[in-house]
């Protein structure tokens, strides 16, 4: 019963948060100079102020904030996302063609970067003053420091411009014909650089703090006596003091869910990856109001559920978290 209040507590702040998000979203997009008409009038080469009228009533913005703000409240209550001036097409349908690109590549470098990671502090934690441990840390500065876009750039540079082992840009070749399995390796060929890309900051992080973490446990009293009962340095590691270890790493991913979501803007724009990034880059370019509010909307709702989630892992993970508010 503790489980099952602690996780309705926690889904009704989620729900809060969410409302909240959506209100200060509204908000900063209506106090912006500019506004739909202004961009369509510019679309059409210019328009009169009697025109500009008529395109406010017809979006409603002619009707006072609050009245915006409480219709725009009752679409997302009924799922409706709006319609984009931009695309000529409701703003949820753009999103849900676009969602699962991004997805794909944001769950794939966010794997990634946490198995590498762990592994590469876990090992470096064994040998703190061993050459690997030194390269670790070298690589989480590098990587940490490095732009996502600057890292992207020299990607294709590298592998796609002078060594031409992966494809330039998009997620699959509109020329290649084949079944289920062709298609499946196209698309991993172009994903392997913005996975890279994108998973590089993460992984320089995971490695640092799994690093750190795991050198933290393994100087324990618990870990001690484990060696001292004749355990053998990999049970010690990976069946006692890795699971320890492993809380702040999830407690981070977590976190850092948020800047994966907006990296992958970054990412998906240097490879002109058909995902929500570039739909965002592209709308913000027309002024595209309805259609940038949706792709906040479901960034917010993304964020909300990976932070829920990992609250779950870490009751599952840690025994000592279970039954905390």
């Amino acid at each position: 019963m503790d489980i099952l209040r602690v996780t309705a507590t926690r889904i009704f702040y989620a729900i809060l948060l969410l409302l909240a998000v959506l209100i200060l979203n509204f908000t900063m997009m209506h106090l912006a100079p500019g506004d739909v008409a202004d961009t369509i009038a510019q679309s059409m080469g210019g328009a009169d102020e009697e025109v500009l009228a008529r395109i406010r009533a017809d979006y409603g913005l002619d009707q006072p904030f609050l009245v915006q703000l409480g219709t725009y409240m009752g679409k997302i209550l009924r799922f409706d996302l709006g319609y984009s001036f931009y695309y000529s097409r409701p703003v949820t349908d753009l999103i849900l063609q676009r969602l699962p690109a991004t997805l794909l590549l944001v769950f794939t470098a966010q794997i990634l970067a946490m198995i590498v990671g762990v592994v590469l502090g876990v090992i470096s934690a064994r040998r703190p003053n061993g050459i690997l441990s030194h390269f670790v840390t070298f690589f989480a500065l590098f990587g940490y420091s490095a732009p996502v876009f600057w890292t992207g750039i020299l990607l294709l540079i590298a592998f796609s411009l002078k060594i031409q082992w992966f494809p330039v840009a998009g997620m699959r070749d509109v020329t290649l014909t084949g079944g289920f399995w062709v298609q499946a390796v196209d698309i991993a060929r172009h994903m392997v650089l913005p996975t890279l890309t994108l998973a590089s900051i993460f992984l320089a992080l995971y490695s640092r703090l799994s690093r750190a973490t795991m050198m933290e446990v393994l100087g324990s009293d618990y870990v001690r006596t484990a060696k001292a009962k004749g355990l053998s340095t990999r049970e010690v590691v990976y069946k006692h003091a890795l699971k320890n270890a492993l809380s702040p790493v999830i407690t981070l991913a977590g976190l850092q869910f948020s800047a994966v979501v907006s990296g992958a803007v970054l990412v998906e724009t240097v490879f002109a990856w058909p995902g929500l990034g570039t739909l965002a880059f592209q709308s913000i370019l027309a002024r595209d109001t309805p259609t940038i509010l949706g792709i906040l909307f479901f960034s917010a709702l993304m964020v909300i559920v990976g932070n829920l989630l990992t609250d779950f892992v870490l009751r599952l993970v840690d025994p000592r978290m279970r039954g905390r508010a």
